[in-house]
């Protein structure tokens, strides 16, 4: 016998025991139980398969058709499949935090048009790390201080119209807030004291003073600009809209219409606040921003929602919207007294909304009521009372759902219809 004729000969009795050995083993294992169950795991240890838990049912948790809007209260939108892919992936491996928001970070800016980004924890945080940033530069002492602002140039400047809770993620820094209404106003404003101005995108009707010369006031005074624009795509052109209008520093939400990580959002603009920003951000720690963590998953998940939000077909989802919300709006219409309108906010959640409204001498039931009837029905739905009647929006919809919400909301309607 030759050497290979050898070798052949051994390995194929090899195999022959091997398969014997199995068959000795699977004559003792539970019935059911797959051989390669026990292959694939380690000496000494029985791999087993996990049922999958539904934690929504186990828990006791209602669950709802969200055909009112991506409500943080509601829990914003439903990741895409490619960001929750990505977040179950990103959490097999350890890497360097720092190293995740400089990446992404630069691939961001670079879809959006800005000088740089980073990954937040939602747009408040944004908002907050973005003005720190402003007050302290690339001063470590400012940074630990805050947000003691002594020594600092502290006062933002807002338009009466602007002026709403969200300013607190401004006076979280320790800045303090300077009102105004016209432009004389906002240049016997400006001071030595003047850290930024800042602009609140979707009350922009409510202001006297509009984008461009808001900019180019900051500029002639050299004063940093920030906008809050958290729910304000659509359109996908807003993610670099204001970076191109001259906005220094552009915050927005990142689990709204984008659908990426609810707790996720955005800061982007000029390279050295971003920088600065950053210093009051983990993982660094003595600094105000401290807790506005952000994980890797989350990170590499906000960075696939925006590069696909840029390239999908607009038109297409567009018209999706404007069918589903038209099957509603049909079902409704049939209810005598049911007056039906459909509208598009100008700025913020700028989507197709259906205004539902009655005669309530025709169909007598209250609005609230009818929330709570959808609310508390099979399967739950939830809708958003306008002063007289209920606004629905689709954008948050799976395929098929607008029939379940249209039936549901004709049979109630049709209940209480005289």
């Amino acid at each position: 016998m030759n050497t290979n004729s050898f070798f052949l000969f051994i390995t194929y009795k090899n195999l022959i025991m091997k398969r014997r050995e199995l068959l000795k083993y699977a004559a003792v294992l539970p019935i059911g139980t797959d051989i390669a169950t026990y292959l694939i795991a380690p000496a000494g240890v029985t791999k087993t398969t996990t049922a999958k838990r539904d934690l929504i049912k186990e828990l006791g948790l209602r669950s709802f058709i969200n055909a009112a809007g991506t409500y943080t209260a509601m829990t914003a939108s439903l990741m895409h499949d490619e960001v929750i892919e990505t977040i179950k992936e990103a959490g097999k491996y350890f890497v360097m935090l720092d190293d995740v928001q400089d990446k992404v970070g630069e691939k961001i800016a670079e879809l959006c048009h800005a000088e740089a980004a980073t990954v937040t924890a939602g747009c408040w945080s944004a908002l907050v790390l973005g003005t720190a940033g402003v007050l302290t530069g690339m001063d470590m002492k400012k940074v630990s201080q805050l947000p003691n602002v002594t020594g600092m140039k502290s006062e933002v400047i807002v338009q009466k119209g602007h002026n709403t809770g969200y300013v607190h993620a401004l006076t979280n820094t320790g800045a303090s807030i300077v009102e105004i209404e016209t432009l004389d106003e906002l240049e016997n404003a400006i001071n030595d004291k003047t850290a930024m101005m800042w602009f609140l995108n979707c009350n922009a009707p409510f202001g006297k003073i509009m984008h461009e010369e808001w900019v180019a006031v900051a500029k002639k005074h050299k004063i940093p600009t920030m906008i809050d624009m958290a729910a304000d795509v659509p359109p996908a052109s807003n993610l670099w809209k204001y970076n191109e209008l001259g906005f220094d520093l552009v915050c927005v939400s990142g689990g709204k219409a984008m659908k990426g990580p609810q707790s996720a959002g955005i800061l982007m603009g000029k390279k050295e606040l971003i920088a600065a920003a950053r210093l009051s951000a983990p993982p660094r720690g003595g600094n105000i921003g401290r807790g506005m963590k952000v994980n890797k998953e989350e990170i590499l998940g906000m960075y696939v929602a925006v590069e696909k939000y840029i390239n999908m077909d607009h038109d297409a989802e567009l018209k999706a919207w404007e069918a589903k919300i038209d099957v509603i709006k049909s079902a409704a219409s049939t209810v005598n007294g049911v007056i039906t309108e459909i509208t598009v906010p100008p700025i913020a959640n700028h989507t197709p909304t259906l205004s539902i409204t009655w005669d309530v001498a025709k169909v007598k039931i209250d609005n609230k009521d009818l929330v709570v009837k959808l609310r508390n029905g099979s399967p739950s739905i939830e809708v958003m009372p306008n002063k007289t009647g209920i606004n629905i929006t689709v954008f948050m919809l799976r395929d098929g759902e607008e029939k379940i919400v249209a039936k549901r909301i004709k049979e109630e309607l049709a209940i209480v219809a005289s």
